[in-house]
């Protein structure tokens, strides 16, 4: 009987250390998607979404780290436990949210089109008719091409954004569609700004487009869910999400719904 203090304590330890060395692992994308992620010389992950996921990880008292995967294996890899919740700037929408959950949402901004500066602006199908598109691959831009962009206008996918915005440089194709703040980055560049300028923002479908950016989760993991849901909430109340924000934007980011 003498042993089971010893056990006790054995069990307790074990436990202990077991809980020091947990950590929540965040699914990033494994391209530069400035200024929300990117890595920097040393190859270090920095950005908007990084200092966000550091301030969310401190309010849960959480260890965290970062698995950085292609944007269309995000999904599985998140369903397979390579890691345990998406921070790529994906967006929540009705398709997405019949194989995965969202957090609540942490940014919100609109799908843009951009093209060469002599193209006569506009972001409607009459104004792309004839035209080739230029849109990242597993992305809601690509799905709302397909619904409102198909019949008047030729699309070509592309892995990455980079990709896209070096052939529209080229003038290879004649728009990039994507998220506003990533082709304003590119708009602001030196391989950008030169050649090409804002067309407009499409019109809006919440359907498609979804109800802001979040962080994925597995369906089955609500007490993740709720913590991270509780950590993003009081980094908005205490002031940390704007300071961050303003290292990066001169708005707000956040969005109206």
């Amino acid at each position: 009987m003498k042993l089971l203090p010893m056990l006790f304590a054995g069990a307790a330890l074990a436990l202990t250390a077991v809980t020091a060395q947990a950590e929540v692992r965040f699914g990033v994308m494994n391209e530069s998607y400035p200024p929300f992620f990117a890595k920097d010389a040393s190859g270090e992950w920095q950005g908007w979404e990084i200092d966000l996921m550091n301030a969310v990880c401190a309010e849960m008292k959480e260890k965290c780290s970062i698995v950085d995967i292609s944007w269309d294996g995000l999904i599985p890899a998140l369903q397979s436990k390579k890691f345990d919740v998406i921070w790529s700037s994906m967006s929540n929408t009705a398709e997405r949210s019949k194989v995965i959950d969202f957090t609540d949402k942490y940014y919100n901004t609109p799908s843009t089109l951009i093209g060469p500066k002599d193209q006569k602006p506009g972001a409607s199908a009459e104004d792309v008719k004839g035209k080739t598109i230029g849109i990242q691959v597993s992305t809601i831009q690509s799905e709302y091409y397909k619904k409102y962009f198909a019949s008047a206008a030729e699309e070509k996918t592309y892995q990455t954004l980079d990709e896209a915005f070096q052939d529209l440089a080229a003038g290879r194709i004649d728009y990039v569609f994507g998220d506003s703040l990533a082709l304003d980055a590119f708009l602001k560049s030196d391989g950008g700004k030169d050649c090409c300028a804002k067309m407009g923002d499409v019109a809006d479908d919440k359907e498609i487009l979804g109800a802001g950016v979040s962080g994925g989760l597995r369906k089955e993991d609500t007490e993740l869910k709720a913590k991270l849901n509780a950590a993003i909430a009081a980094v908005r109340a205490n002031g940390q999400y704007d300071t961050i924000t303003k290292k990066y934007f001169d708005f707000d980011i956040y969005g109206a719904k």
